[in-house]
């Protein structure tokens, strides 16, 4: 046995070291939580987690939303609603200065209200905006990083399978911190349009001149719109009168979406099985990639718990001659650094045994309004180095422009993502508003 505090200490070199390797993230902090627990109880603790953590911190029936938002969103991006909304936004907001921008971020925004994920949503967009923004003359680096930030919508806008899981993991009302997420989101896209423009307007080079659509083109557009209304209609609809609990919602969005496949005739003749099957692939993929997370990220958790890290940070805050909102700010700047290194879902479980009941209970905040501030704060992490995912993913998809100077391109609406979370910050009530109002609260 070795002193907790040296184990901790020791922990966080061993799980940069293990990532510096190239052993993946889960691996890394679940080696790490195991060897951790040997250091400071011995193996019997350690074989025990091993054993019953799997399984007790996944059979959860809130998770089951996850792989069904997800298929929802290989469903419906099948359906073509991605390029149906992408079409409709480049119809009515053409005639504005970086126009093709501001629709894929009006896009993007209603893809996500059909996806719940940031990396689908970045991928979607990316095949669709920028090969038309590059044809039009837009600086590259300007329309990759703006379909980079664009991606990280979806996890705002619900459903969000992050939000979901910050409601899970805290014991919160997941049809809250869904709705939560909406008000959030427009402010979010609204933030980023107003950006753009400004860019548009201070740079005019980096973006071509509006282009023109007849109004009988922008209204005939509409008819695309019906297939993210619906769905949207249906889950968070549903949820907020209180028809569905979140996981029947998912339920009925992913069969809801499923139909749209079939019977929306975008799927080629004799491919519909074999998109049937890949859609169902894809979903257990990512899935699976959450649960892993789920798992190693929680018994690096359970291990920082033994350690008694949760009760020394909450004892260090009570002592801190600074007002409750500046405790909050801390705790909320720790998710940049980590943000470099880390998936939002390892984020979340690492540091939320922490923080949530230091914020929540000892200092009294809104655990509504706190998980919208760290899932606005992990957004960050999706567009800075070296662990962008949304970069990474576009690098694929746009291979003849380096990460490098995408990353480059993300910087600007870095700057726009701080100005968004100062204002979510500063006026609570935009989170917290619509979930008051919902059925039953």
């Amino acid at each position: 046995m070795i002193d907790t505090g040296v184990a901790v200490l020791l922990s966080i070199f061993v799980v940069v070291f293990l990532m510096g390797m190239g052993v993946p993230i889960y691996a890394a902090l679940g080696l790490t939580g195991v060897l951790g627990c040997i250091a400071a109880k011995g193996p019997h603790i350690a074989l025990t987690q091993m054993k019953l953590f799997p399984y007790v911190n996944t059979a959860n029936y809130l998770l089951a939303v996850v792989p069904l938002f997800i298929i929802m969103g290989h469903f419906g991006f099948k359906a073509g609603i991605s390029r149906d909304l992408y079409t409709i936004g480049r119809k009515w907001f053409s005639r504005l200065p970086g126009g093709l921008g501001v629709a894929t971020f009006v896009a993007s925004a209603g893809f996500g209200a059909c996806c719940g994920s940031s990396v689908a949503s970045a991928a979607t967009m990316g095949t669709i905006a920028i090969p038309e923004m590059r044809a039009l003359g837009y600086d590259r680096k300007l329309a990759c990083g703006l379909v980079a930030a664009a991606g990280t919508l979806a996890i705002l806008i619900p459903p969000s399978v992050v939000l979901v899981f910050y409601a899970s993991i805290n014991d919160v009302s997941a049809g809250a911190q869904l709705v939560a997420g909406f008000l959030p989101g427009v402010l979010s896209v609204l933030v980023y349009v107003v950006g753009l423009l400004v860019i548009s307007k201070f740079y005019p080079s980096l973006t071509p001149a509006p282009e023109k659509y007849s109004w009988a083109e922008r209204i005939a557009s509409l008819k695309g719109i019906w297939g993210m209304a619906t769905l949207f209609l249906l889950v968070i609809g549903g949820m907020y009168v209180g028809w569905f609990t979140p996981t029947e919602a998912a339920s009925v969005g992913a069969f809801a979406a499923f139909l749209m496949m079939v019977f929306g005739g975008r799927v080629p003749k004799g491919k519909l099985w074999e998109q049937i099957r890949l859609s169902f692939f894809d979903t257990l993929r990512t899935t699976c990639m959450v649960f892993l997370i789920l798992i190693g990220a929680g018994l690096y958790a359970f291990f920082l718990t033994l350690a008694q890290v949760p009760q020394a940070v909450s004892q260090w805050v009570a002592e801190l001659p600074l007002p409750p909102w500046a405790i909050v700010v801390m705790f909320l700047l720790v998710y940049i650094p980590l943000g470099m290194f880390m998936d939002t879902f390892s984020m979340l479980i690492i540091t939320q045994p922490i923080m949530f009941p230091i914020v929540t209970k000892q200092l009294g905040f809104d655990p509504i309004w706190f998980g919208i501030l760290c899932t606005k704060m992990a957004e960050i992490g999706l567009m800075t180095p070296p662990v962008g995912l949304n970069v990474y993913v576009l690098s694929g998809v746009v291979r003849d422009v380096p990460m490098e100077e995408i990353f480059r391109g993300c910087a600007v609406f870095l700057v726009f993502e701080a100005i968004s979370i100062v204002l979510l910050f500063a006026f609570p009530s935009v989170s917290t508003w619509l979930p008051s109002t919902m059925y039953g609260r």
